[in-house]
């Protein structure tokens, strides 16, 4: 019976993983089996926790407030929900908890960064602009730095060194994120592109509101991703310290989110009503490249 249950919590986690982050899911597929359940139960605690913010900021939508009369509340269990688990190893009946107490049994993932997480979902409460890229990064690394600290036990690495890399990816994805869902945001009276920066570039918050894409607009864009950029480049050789059997997996995951920037360019920068995405094409030609090169990789060694 406990094996089915476990089964069925993380098969829950993969079906929200699936559903909320196709790249990210398309990239775990490619890790072992008992690490990819494991990355799944992460990914659906940041999925899960979202949603209840989402829900409370936009109403009703996919997530859960867990019987809470406020998201503040649902948050707060969700913090005791995990402290519970990792100080008793009893997770209740929630599917994304059962899976977290069953992938403690075997990943060393620590509770730190969980509570970082929870704390950044909850900035969305009570902030929706960004004054400088010092304040949207403290946010980047809650909501999704932290996620390289909650994954790197479960991919394994050999040098600690790894870590600050995990974390500069999570942030290169987050401001993917942010710089793919611009136009979504404004509609939800949310800008994440830090203020001072779009002043600097002529642009103004009337015309993000409006969904104005001139010249202005354009170059405070690329200068966003060229920021990314770099945190992606910074993040890179971190993958190398990372087990060989994840290796792929966390190469392809970046190079298909970092295709998303490639993207927003050939929609001519328009992320107030295009959504960038990644082609099926794309996605198959980036595996191939990156597979072989593994091939070589471990070939020459």
């Amino acid at each position: 019976m406990r094996q089915e249950l476990v089964t069925d919590a993380y098969e829950y986690c993969r079906q929200v993983t699936q559903r909320a982050s196709k790249t990210f899911y398309w990239g775990s597929i490619f890790l072992p089996p008992a690490k990819r359940r494991a990355v799944w139960a992460v990914y659906a605690l940041c999925r899960v926790i979202d949603d209840i913010v989402d829900e409370a900021v936009d109403g009703p939508a996919v997530g859960h407030l867990c019987g809470s009369s406020s998201p503040e509340r649902a948050l707060d269990e969700w913090r005791e929900g995990l402290t519970r688990i990792y100080e008793t190893g009893r997770a209740g009946d929630n599917p994304v908890q059962r899976a977290w107490s069953e992938m403690l049994e075997h990943y060393a993932v620590p509770l730190q960064p969980a509570l970082e997480l929870l704390d950044g979902v909850a900035m969305d409460l009570t902030m929706n602009r960004y004054q400088t890229f010092e304040d949207l990064y403290l946010y980047c690394y809650r909501v999704a730095g932290t996620v390289g600290l909650l994954t790197s036990p479960i991919f394994g690495y050999h040098s600690e060194e790894a870590l600050p890399h995990a974390v500069e990816l999570g942030v290169a994805l987050q401001l993917t994120n942010i710089l793919r869902d611009v136009g979504e945001d404004a509609r939800r009276n949310r800008i994440y592109l830090p203020m001072d920066e779009i002043h600097r570039f002529g642009y103004s918050e009337e015309e993000l509101m409006n969904g104005v894409i001139n010249h202005a607009f354009r170059d405070l864009i690329c200068f966003q991703m060229e920021r990314a950029n770099e945190y992606y480049r910074k993040a890179q050789p971190g993958i190398a310290l990372l087990d060989t059997d994840c290796q792929l997996a966390v190469r392809l995951s970046g190079t298909l989110y970092r295709r998303i920037l490639d993207r927003i360019r050939l929609n001519n920068y328009n992320v107030f009503t295009q959504r960038a995405s990644v082609p099926l094409k794309t996605k198959l030609m980036t595996v191939s490249t990156h597979w072989f090169m593994q091939q070589f990789d471990l070939y020459v060694r």
